[in-house]
């Protein structure tokens, strides 16, 4: 009998629907805590640049949990959330994503220029009509910049969670090692790349089409 091959094609042919599942999986425990973590990233990080005092301090705690491992929040977690559930996974995938997103979201606003501030007060600009039309468009490429980080890390992390039952294409890595079957690992490691990859093109894409004038801006130098 000859070796055992590094690919078995007739193993994925058979597993498709499994694979699709898994990678379904996979994508909504990755991208709903990034959404999550921007929706509560937004007003930290307008906190943290109206009032600075409150950056430093907010930042400090995101760093700290940031350098937590993520599979021992997701052990601590399972008397809570419970044993191979979803909650599991993203509960702390939301403040990794947050702790990448505070400080993109407050470098994207502190980089607004003052004279375009005061102009859009000038024209009688209310607060919430400046954040909404002036600061965060301005801001979009710093913080769509913390997204695709966010959002890459996120995807690779949740397979950490199949140590704790639920970890979309993770499982694929313990089944092929448990095994010793190394078609389902490389089969993992290239859908967990090509998902990352799908979701960053598409925030470039989301980019361009919330900052047309920096495509223009790029061909009128060129």
């Amino acid at each position: 009998m000859g070796e055992e091959p590094l690919v078995r094609w007739d193993w994925i042919g058979r597993n498709l629907p499994v694979l699709r599942e898994l990678l379904v999986d996979n994508a909504v425990m990755a991208l709903v805590p990034v959404l999550a973590g921007l929706l509560l990233a937004l007003p930290l990080g307008l906190a943290g640049v109206r009032w600075r005092r409150l950056y430093q301090p907010t930042v400090g705690v995101m760093n700290v949990v940031y350098s937590l491992p993520s599979l021992a929040v997701f052990i601590v977690l399972i008397p809570i959330t419970g044993l191979a559930t979803r909650l599991t996974v993203m509960v702390p995938l939301t403040f990794y994503a947050m702790a990448v997103l505070v400080p993109a979201v407050v470098d994207g606003l502190a980089a607004v220029p003052d004279h375009v501030r005061q102009s859009a007060v000038a024209m009688g600009f209310t607060p919430l009509r400046r954040l909404l039309q002036v600061e965060l468009p301005i801001a979009v490429p710093v913080v769509l910049a913390g997204l695709r980080v966010a959002t890459v890390s996120s995807v690779s992390l949740v397979s950490v969670g199949a140590l704790v039952g639920r970890g979309g294409l993770g499982y694929l890595f313990i089944d092929g090692w448990q095994r010793q079957f190394p078609t389902p690992i490389i089969v993992g490691i290239v859908l967990i790349v090509l998902l990352a990859g799908i979701a960053d093109l598409l925030l470039v894409g989301a980019q361009r089409l919330l900052t047309p004038w920096a495509g223009s801006r790029t061909r009128g130098r060129a």
